[in-house]
């Protein structure tokens, strides 16, 4: 299984390595029918299906009916496909809309309980996300644009400088967190968690526009 000690800390994370082309000669014989994308996405469906704990490049070339030295024509390691598989799952999060303040039902907040619960929703189908979540730098694509949503959400909240930094790390900290609990809690306590924190960073939004806090006289 893969851990944050054993994904390779010298490593080139993908999504930052360049990988050359391959001569002509080489492309040619590289084998048909395959494609990264292809390869990824049977990746999903064997941690899916068999967990991280038995994946191998062995059993992911038997189920593409190839020779697991045919998957490094497309990947230099494993590592690279867990990456590229990691950021394919990320992909299929929708972020809520997030428009000027105030322009979306229930405003920020209302934006931050659909996107906590559409994460929660990604780590209860694809468990082994969390994991991986941990092993790897989250910088591929789909994972940049998750957090530009996140960002543009707080931006709705008035919070600037450091309570803007700290309420990031925390909305951060508390989604990545969910993911060792996420089967072993209810909906329900997920829920109200989630309350706390929203209304911590609501306190601090009232605290720095000198509004009383939501529920005060």
């Amino acid at each position: 299984m893969v851990t944050a000690a054993d994904s390779g800390t010298n490593r080139t994370s993908v999504w930052l390595a360049s990988r050359p082309a391959a001569p002509a000669r080489r492309r040619s014989e590289a084998p048909s029918g395959l494609d990264r994308e292809r390869i990824t996405c049977a990746t999903v469906r064997l941690l899916d299906a068999e967990g991280l704990a038995r994946f191998s490049m062995r059993r992911l070339a038997a189920g593409l009916g190839v020779t697991a030295m045919s998957l490094y024509w497309y990947v230099d390691t494993k590592h690279d496909l867990l990456e590229l598989a990691l950021d394919r799952a990320l992909g299929e999060l929708i972020p809520p809309q997030t428009g000027p303040a105030g322009s979306a039902p229930e405003g920020w907040p209302g934006r931050l309980r659909l996107l906590a619960f559409g994460y929660r929703r990604l780590l209860a189908d694809h468990p082994w996300v969390a994991p991986l979540t941990a092993a790897y730098p989250n910088i591929g694509p789909h994972a940049r644009a998750f957090d530009a949503a996140l960002q543009r959400l707080l931006d709705a909240t008035g919070l600037t400088d450091g309570a803007r930094t700290g309420a990031h790390l925390a909305v951060s900290q508390f989604l990545h967190g969910c993911g060792g609990t996420v089967l072993g809690s209810t909906e329900g306590d997920f829920g109200l968690a989630l309350d706390v924190l929203i209304a911590g960073i609501e306190a601090k939004a009232a605290a720095r526009n000198g509004l009383p806090a939501r529920g005060r006289a």
